[in-house]
């Protein structure tokens, strides 16, 4: 599928989806906001726009609270992927207010500053363990070794699932996040209503276990808030649980390893962060902003806007660019630079407004410690092959990371 001749956002080549930044200035020189006819999408290129947006009432990841799919000039989901939409749709992410303040409000309790500074023994101590594994080894590939298995535990634990159910957890997370692409197929599609049937049987079945034998888990936590009078459906509950499992790793792991593999491909700021580890918290933060792991979220017009003279009627789709924001020089001094002393760095890559990503402290933490742990355990950690960049474009990411210790 070719964008139009004139714009230089085109997310189906390999190319632009291998590095889209210089794509993203042009596209920013040609305006605040163009209209993409591939995706029915108006694209929104620059930081003060996509800031301002995702705080806009007029604008919401649903529709459905305000209107039916017909009321607002959109086709219904097909039916057969229904399994999906029910899973995602009952998620915090895609609702609005009542809904979205309730269940957010909820599970706010397990991701307030001193729980999720709790977390970071434990977050540390496995990720030594994680890291003395891939050195032991003399090396391996970042990605399976340390990025993933990480975040995907300290988000299982949080939630309650026992360590022997966790491995079809990331390969359920990445069929599902499939359907977050542009213009998903068909056989993706398929994977992520399989996933969502899935991942749903079992967390009805891990619900109504811990109904019967509570613990000191955040599913525990839910059910308890359900019966102490806030209302839950089990529907919310079970997306909610997917939920905070895609999100919670997802970024984390995509963060990861683009972040080395930006590390390794600039060996002077590699060496200064080796150097000096108090770099850490600002490296953490330029690695996220300098190559986004979510680079497009979207919103729906609930309420006909204006964007530099342009009129976006209700009904519309808006087509926010976070890797675009991140890099526009209007924000950010030398964008194209990574500068891991950068202090002014507001990056939007946790997103803004009532969305915010609830577990960006945690996400930090994890962060933290793995580059921590990296640097303190395999101060020669190096590069073994040139890497793979996974096709997809919303969700940016490495098929691996293959590195050498010693």
């Amino acid at each position: 599928m070719a964008a139009p001749s004139d714009l230089a956002f085109d997310p189906w080549d390999p190319a632009f989806v291998a590095d889209p930044y210089p794509a993203y200035a042009r596209l920013r020189e040609q305006g605040r906001v163009r209209y993409f006819e591939p995706t029915d999408q108006w694209l929104v290129a620059h930081h003060a726009d996509v800031s301002a947006l995702l705080r806009d009432r007029h604008l919401g990841r649903t529709y459905l609270h305000r209107f039916s799919h017909e009321e607002f000039g959109r086709t219904p989901p097909p039916p057969e992927h229904e399994p999906f939409h029910t899973l995602n749709d009952h998620g915090m992410l895609d609702l609005e207010p009542p809904d979205h303040t309730r269940i957010r409000r909820l599970v706010s309790k397990a991701f307030t500053p001193r729980t999720v500074d709790r977390l970071r023994p434990y977050v540390r101590e496995l990720a030594d363990e994680l890291v003395a594994g891939l050195v032991a080894a003399g090396g391996g590939d970042l990605l399976r070794d340390v990025a993933e298995p990480l975040p995907v535990a300290v988000i299982a634990e949080m939630l309650g699932i026992p360590e022997s159910d966790r491995a079809p957890l990331r390969p359920w997370s990445a069929d599902i996040c499939g359907m977050y692409e542009l213009n998903p197929s068909e056989e993706a599609a398929a994977k992520a209503v399989r996933a969502s049937v899935e991942f749903s049987d079992y967390l009805r079945d891990l619900i109504a276990e811990r109904r019967k034998n509570p613990g000191d888990d955040l599913i525990s936590g839910l059910i308890a808030a359900h019966d102490e009078g806030d209302r839950l459906t089990e529907q919310e509950m079970i997306a909610t649980c997917v939920l905070l499992l895609n999100a919670g790793h997802e970024a984390t792991v995509n963060s990861t390893v683009n972040g080395w593999w930006a590390l390794f491909r600039h060996p002077g700021q590699l060496a200064a962060l080796r150097a000096d580890h108090s770099l850490v918290p600002t490296a953490v933060e330029e690695l996220l902003r300098y190559d986004t792991p979510l680079q497009l979220f979207e919103r729906w017009v609930l309420d006909e806007i204006e964007i530099d003279g342009q009129v976006i009627p209700r009904g519309a789709e808006i087509a926010m660019l976070f890797g675009s924001a991140n890099h526009d020089p209007a924000v950010f001094a030398d964008p194209s630079r990574l500068d891991l002393t950068r202090r002014d760095n507001p990056h939007i890559s946790f997103s803004a407004g009532i969305h915010y990503c609830i577990g960006a402290p945690l996400a930090r933490i994890e962060l933290a410690a793995s580059m921590t742990s990296l640097l303190e355990r395999a101060p020669t950690l190096r590069l073994a092959a040139e890497p793979v960049r996974k096709p997809n474009f919303v969700i940016r990411g490495l098929e691996g990371l293959a590195v050498e210790v010693g």
